[in-house]
């Protein structure tokens, strides 16, 4: 049988990948999809995310697994609050940009599973560390509307080892006009939590949606 868009069987799994015990904890406490997920989590940073990816993709793993890029992240744009959602149309770092597939099939997705949150589309670009203040406003400059600090790595690892579907979708925590100091110890940081626990009906939605045979 042909494979699916993106090097994808009919029958691959889907990899959610985040770097905190608490993005893990979220996206397993939701609502479960009924397909086969396995939300990793990779640890912090690019280097983390390279290396847990690389492992779950490895022969004998999830080889041809379509991957999602997700968690937490810090908004860029004006006007953004904790909880607003931000697909991902391309992850960007110093290494270069990665397209994502499918991006409006996860925000009609996401739009049925988190009704009334706000999505925000446009590139999503990498750090190596927390970035906060005047950094943001030069990162927003750049035409990016996010930052975080591994959907880039993961999306580019997901790629070395293979072509397959990625995305990267991301909860604000903290935006310009709302930053946080400890992720669940204000209001900002709750809203942020339970938004990242709605979202994985959504992510199965776009994993199955590009699996369909193409008409």
């Amino acid at each position: 049988m042909a494979g699916a868009p993106g090097g994808v069987t009919p029958s691959a799994p889907l990899l959610v990948a985040c770097a905190l015990g608490i993005e893990q904890l979220a996206l397993r406490s939701g609502k479960r999809p009924g397909g086969p997920v396995r939300v990793l989590r990779t640890g912090m940073g690019p280097r983390a995310a390279e290396s847990a990816v690389a492992g779950a993709l490895a022969p004998g793993g999830l080889a041809d697994a379509a991957v999602i890029a997700s968690g937490f992240c810090a908004g860029l744009a004006p006007g953004m609050h904790p909880g607003d959602l931000v697909v991902a149309e391309e992850t960007r770092d110093a290494d270069g940009a990665t397209p994502c597939t499918g991006t409006g099939l996860l925000v009609a997705a996401l739009a049925r599973a988190v009704p009334g949150s706000a999505v925000h589309t446009g590139p999503l670009t990498g750090s190596d560390h927390v970035v906060r203040g005047p950094e943001r406003a030069a990162l927003r400059a750049t035409g990016a509307i996010a930052v975080d600090m591994e959907s880039a790595a993961t999306l580019r690892t997901a790629l070395c080892h293979g072509p397959r579907p990625v995305a990267a979708v991301r909860v604000v925590v903290d935006a310009p006009e709302h930053e946080l100091v400890r992720i669940g110890t204000v209001r900002g940081g709750i809203s942020a939590f339970r938004v990242l626990r709605a979202v994985l009906p959504a992510f199965y939605e776009w994993h199955r949606s590009l699996l369909l045979p193409r008409r």
